[in-house]
């Protein structure tokens, strides 16, 4: 069974269990915002990333991923000129059916997308090769200068740990897209396991961050 939701397109991906702040300046999120607020909880919308496009502008949109993640309302500021910053987390993973663009906002029916860890002896197996792995990528980034990354523990559950691993590597779009959309925790970990061998072997990420300290979970945008 589908169900409608209003939609954030974004220039990134959302992951089950991480925060996503959003800073909300354009009239039409304006309208979105003021409507979670006046209904039912959960307060709840679907971030889905941008394929094609930008995230501003009435046209900035042309092309949708299909696979996006819902993302629930923890905290609400407004502010005296209308704008709003937000603290969001991702929820539940969704498949994009159908668009609906009679509204100011992009509205989606979506059909929400189990959580299976697959094989759960080989998940966990699979979890606890790709958190040592994980720990040398964030020592070799760190010792290398282009990123410092703070875990303050790394979760052994293998969903979560693949969706911690797949929002913090330095990742393009669509390799943190297909994270996403992959079947189960199994799947991304393997996924993930061979991303990051190849990485270490080769000694640097395959995209460099700009720099500063990046805190895990944590990624802040404008609407």
């Amino acid at each position: 069974m589908s169900e409608r939701l209003p939609l954030f397109p974004l220039g990134t991906v959302l992951f089950p269990g991480l925060l996503l702040p959003l800073h909300i300046f354009e009239d039409r999120y304006r309208q979105l915002v003021h409507e979670l607020l006046d209904g039912p909880e959960p307060r709840r919308f679907g971030v889905i990333a941008i394929r094609k496009g930008r995230e501003t502008g009435i046209e900035g949109v042309s092309s949708l991923y299909e696979v996006g993640c819902t993302a629930t309302l923890r905290e609400t500021e407004e502010h005296d000129d209308g704008r709003f910053d937000l603290v969001t987390v991702g929820t539940e993973r969704f498949r994009l059916e159908r668009l609906d663009e009679s509204r100011p906002y992009l509205q989606g029916d979506v059909e929400f997308l189990a959580e299976d860890a697959g094989d759960s002896a080989e998940a966990g197996r699979a979890a606890s090769l790709v958190a040592a792995s994980f720990r040398d990528y964030l020592a070799a980034l760190a010792a290398r200068g282009l990123a410092q990354v703070t875990i303050p523990e790394l979760p052994e559950e293998p969903v979560l740990l693949s969706y911690l691993v797949a929002a913090t590597m330095i990742i393009d779009l669509p390799d943190r897209q297909g994270l996403l959309a992959e079947p189960d925790s199994l799947s991304r970990l393997t996924t993930e396991r061979a991303a990051l061998g190849d990485d270490r072997r080769g000694g640097l990420p395959r995209r460099q961050l700009p720099g500063g300290e990046e805190v895990v979970g944590v990624d802040g945008h404008e609407l």
